[in-house]
């Protein structure tokens, strides 16, 4: 059912600043409460006016999930075969699938409790705009994604002619590419750079040289982390948040520090505080490193600039052309009850949403695809490392609103126009995303803003609020957020469609990429595999493809 916001905002203002205040609580400073709410309606000179845009909560269907709590015991009413089992859509079990096939098993099935396959990866169509209910880019692969690399080459996307490798140019991320509110105005990229001084930049070039000293050692920081090596160093790194380590270093400069915790936020859902310093470093030593204006050593800089593929639909592109070859042996709408493994055989139970049907199929071979937790809940036999690490590993939530305007937003502050990715320094969120970024129009016109935001710093306050709170309270929660840098947003916005994720990421804290539970996790167990982005405590589209390749290897591999 779609809602429509009513003619004013006067009955939002407790509610929108609740909403304020748990973003703010997902690392930066936010408004709280009705005083901050008032500031920020007296900053933004507004008062009561119309809200006529319309919109609904989509995605994810958490009644679904909850009937674990409750079905798990029922008996079957029928039962069939089959030689693989998937256990869930996402990336990692597309991954899985593909796999299978090229390994010529081509008797398996794949289940998902949702409509579509594709996991954190899917999409929609909002105002006739395809936009992102999830992850929407993927980065150019280095050296170690092979994974990656493969499939890029299949869709010809990637090719390699005389050892050179090139990209599709039409579906690289489009100028202009990132801007950054800050210090009154817009400035081209995300490194806080207008209105900073000395000191500041001295704490740029200290931190970039901190990161080639970490990235110095062949494959000390790789993607997929697996191919990487695990020193004393990284144990070291890997048991102190990013903060300490940064306190411990004397990087004290808020404009660093804000960006650290907000490049942190963007990739593992949580801040600095709470993230480790092995995963802090790793966001830059395994890709792009950390590029510091005017410094004389980065001339010398031994990374890659790696480019963005991207599409208005986001990942959701890639992953329904992964699920494509696959869809006679998908069955979505299905709650897995229980995995059952024996000497011979496993028995995975499930039920039929539509038809409320549980039917037991028999499989030589499992492969679970989902979060560690639902695993531990699914096994009726789990692991003690599977034990741990559904009671260890944090999942940051997730809220992704997509928001129609049907008018270009003025555009007069600073000298960035409107690019693929707007962030906004201090905001509790992180940002939108244009969906119209890709296409060749000249002129600007209607589109969607993605606006993205992470609760990961307190998952359970977030994961509460996103159930309990109303679609109409969040959207104004995202707009209030926006018009601090948009006061023309409001009377353009015609639709805001909400994706809410419980569990939308492995947080890598510290402890958890080196522990042993989770090292134990990533062998093969028996008969059955675990292949998720979980075993890397780091959720992204190349660790959930390359996990599901290696289960899907392993299984196709005991055929034969």
């Amino acid at each position: 059912m779609s809602h429509r916001a009513p003619r004013t905002r006067r009955g939002f203002l407790r509610d929108a600043g609740h909403g304020l205040a748990v973003l703010g609580a997902a690392g930066l400073p936010g408004c709280s409460g009705n005083a901050g709410v008032d500031a920020l309606l007296q900053r933004l000179g507004l008062s009561d006016q119309d809200a006529a845009y319309e919109g609904d909560f989509v995605g994810q269907r958490y009644d679904r999930g909850h009937l674990l709590r409750t079905a798990s015991t029922r008996p079957p009413d029928s039962t069939r075969r089959t030689d693989v089992i998937i256990v869930g859509c996402g990336i990692a079990g597309l991954g899985a699938a593909r796999a299978l096939k090229a390994g010529g098993v081509n008797d398996y099935r794949l289940f998902d409790l949702e409509d579509e396959a594709g996991g954190n990866s899917r999409g929609g169509v909002v105002g006739g705009f395809a936009c992102p209910w999830g992850a929407h880019y993927l980065p150019t692969p280095g050296a170690y994604a092979d994974d990656v690399a493969d499939l890029l080459n299949e869709y010809r996307l990637r090719t390699v002619t005389a050892g050179k490798v090139q990209y599709d140019e039409t579906q690289l991320c489009h100028s202009p590419q990132e801007r950054l509110f800050v210090a009154g105005g817009w400035q081209d990229g995300l490194l806080p750079v207008r209105g900073q001084d000395a000191a500041t930049f001295e704490a740029y070039r200290k931190f970039s040289r901190l990161v080639r000293e970490a990235a110095s050692t062949p494959r000390a920081f790789t993607i997929p982390t697996s191919r990487s090596t695990w020193s004393e160093g990284h144990a070291a790194l890997d048991a102190q948040t990013f903060a300490q380590w940064l306190d411990s270093q004397a990087l004290t400069a808020p404009a660093l520090r804000w960006y650290l915790d907000y490049c942190c936020r963007d990739d593992y859902g949580a801040g600095i505080e709470h993230v480790s310093a092995w995963a802090g470093l790793h966001y830059f030593a395994s890709r792009h490193g950390f590029s510091a204006p005017n410094d004389p050593d980065e001339a010398n800089r031994d990374f890659e600039d790696d480019g963005v593929l991207t599409w208005p639909e986001g990942n959701a592109w890639l992953a329904r052309k992964l699920a494509a070859p696959h869809r006679e042996q998908t069955v979505t709408g299905s709650l897995v009850l229980r995995i059952s493994e024996s000497k011979h055989e496993v028995e995975v139970d499930v039920l039929d949403l539509a038809s409320e049907k549980v039917t037991r199929w028999i499989t030589a071979r499992a492969i679970v695809a989902t979060p560690l937790f639902i695993a531990s809940r699914l096994l009726t036999q789990p692991p003690d490392a599977l034990r741990e690490a559904a009671a260890k590993l944090p999942h940051a939530p997730w809220l992704v609103a997509n928001i129609h305007i049907d008018a270009p937003l003025d555009e007069h502050i600073g000298n960035a126009p409107l690019s693929w990715d707007n962030v906004i320094y201090g905001s509790p969120g992180l940002g939108y995303v244009n969906a119209m970024n890709q296409s060749t129009r000249a002129y600007a016109g209607p589109t969607v803003l993605s606006y993205y935001a992470a609760f990961g710093n307190d998952p359970v306050s977030g994961r509460k609020a996103l159930l309990e709170r109303g679609w109409r309270d969040w959207s104004e929660t995202v707009l209030m957020d926006l018009e601090a840098v948009h006061p023309d947003l409001r009377p353009k916005v015609r639709r805001i469609e909400i994706m809410r994720y419980g569990h939308a990421m492995a947080i890598p804290a510290p402890g958890v990429r080196g522990s042993d539970w989770l090292a134990a996790l990533r062998q093969p167990q028996g008969r059955i595999a675990f292949a998720h982005s979980d075993l890397s405590a780091y959720s992204v589209f190349e660790e959930a493809l390359h996990w599901g390749r290696e289960a899907g290897r392993t299984c196709s591999a005991r055929f034969r």
